[in-house]
């Protein structure tokens, strides 16, 4: 039997993270000295370094849950998987597109800047803001 500090340091978690795991559902519940201390059995190390391994990929809690209640109930959660990283790279796609137009924006708006600084003007409070574009909704 490990105590979660020894669990902790064999996985890289914390003892705070392993508390965690357990509080959420997502390793079973030690056993408990008669202090109280919990005690985990070897067999947790494997689905700790798999929760871990899993937030790597930027799997929330919730998802990987859901893959080790599969996985506990027999069947193969590899579909699940699939499109979990199909949803994370369809999100990871809308952002770098949002990060793009953001981009724009404030480039067009530094090429503003420039462009009024060379002719002398000035704004109410600052020119650069003032004459960036608006973003499209």
């Amino acid at each position: 039997m490990l105590t979660v500090g020894r669990v902790a340091k064999q996985t890289g978690l914390s003892p705070k993270a392993v508390r965690l795991y357990e509080a959420n559902g997502l390793i079973d519940p030690p056993e408990r000295t008669p202090a109280g201390y919990r005690t985990y059995a070897e067999n947790t190390l494997p689905e700790l370094h798999f929760i871990r391994q899993a937030q790597t990929l930027g799997l929330s809690l919730k998802e990987i849950k859901r893959i080790l209640d599969l996985q506990r109930q027999g069947q193969q959660p590899c579909e699940l998987v699939t499109s979990l990283l199909d949803e994370h790279l369809t999100e990871i796609d809308r952002r770098i597109a949002d990060l793009q137009a953001l981009r724009e924006t404030l480039q067009t708006a530094r090429d503003r800047a420039d462009q009024a600084a060379g002719r002398g003007e000035a704004g109410v409070i600052c020119h650069i803001i003032e004459s960036a574009p608006s973003p499209s909704a």
